[in-house]
């Protein structure tokens, strides 16, 4: 049950994370924010990040083996990498009509998901 809370959690702050960071770049089209500055901008993006750490520090308490989870650091680590990635390549394909995925993002995505067995490999 711990990895099934950890890995919901680690998605549901890739979801904020990804807001903060590149979710900015839409706002132009957004009525109330097409003349925000900056600052207003970084400010926005910064209270989005609340929420990821919110959901990020608990997932990796609770998944850790440190803290009687079932994954090491390692492997958090790179679980936390490969759901960043899968909602990145969500959030784009939908938000940005105008990014492609090409057969070199494919190459890369699958030396990823070796990545994860040869972390998990014992």
């Amino acid at each position: 049950m711990k990895a099934y809370a950890t890995i919901g959690l680690l998605i549901l702050s890739n979801v904020f994370m990804t807001l903060a960071w590149y979710g900015h770049l839409k706002f132009k089209e957004l009525k109330w924010f097409e003349n925000a500055g900056l600052i207003t901008i970084v400010l926005i993006s910064w209270g989005l990040a609340l929420f990821e750490y919110c959901f990020q520090v608990p997932a990796n308490r609770i998944g850790y083996e440190g803290n009687g989870g079932p994954f090491s650091l390692m492997q958090l680590k790179v679980i936390q990498e490969v759901i960043t990635l899968v909602i990145f390549v969500l959030f784009s394909l939908l938000f940005f009509k105008n990014e492609t995925l090409r057969w070199n993002h494919l190459a890369g995505f699958l030396c990823l998901i070796l990545a994860v067995y040869f972390i998990f490999k014992k």
